[in-house]
């Protein structure tokens, strides 16, 4: 395969609270996940999504195109298209 795709699960993240970062072999995911609260005095007994700051780093097996790399959040699971960098694509070489 010529791509490497990502996949994380983020309900409740909006675009506007993610960075995502391409380097090297690497892809950083960032964000805030923002809950609105019912009140002040609200006491929770159970929640099933915690809110505030993540961040993730992913290394993957070769060097990626950062420039090539795609994005898509459709409901609240992020989906990335990471190409493989030319460099690392196999090639079939021609006898002369």
């Amino acid at each position: 395969s010529e791509k490497f795709y990502l996949r994380a699960e983020l309900p409740g993240v909006g675009t506007d609270d993610l960075d995502i970062q391409a380097t090297g072999n690497n892809i950083s995911i960032s964000g805030e996940r923002k809950i609105a609260t019912e009140s002040e005095a609200a006491k929770y007994h159970r929640r099933e999504r915690e809110e505030g700051k993540f961040s993730r780093m992913i290394t993957l097996p070769s060097d990626i195109d950062a420039d090539k790399v795609t994005a898509d959040l459709v409901d609240g699971v992020l989906t990335l298209m990471v190409p493989k960098a030319e460099a690392v694509k196999p090639r079939r070489i021609s006898i002369n």
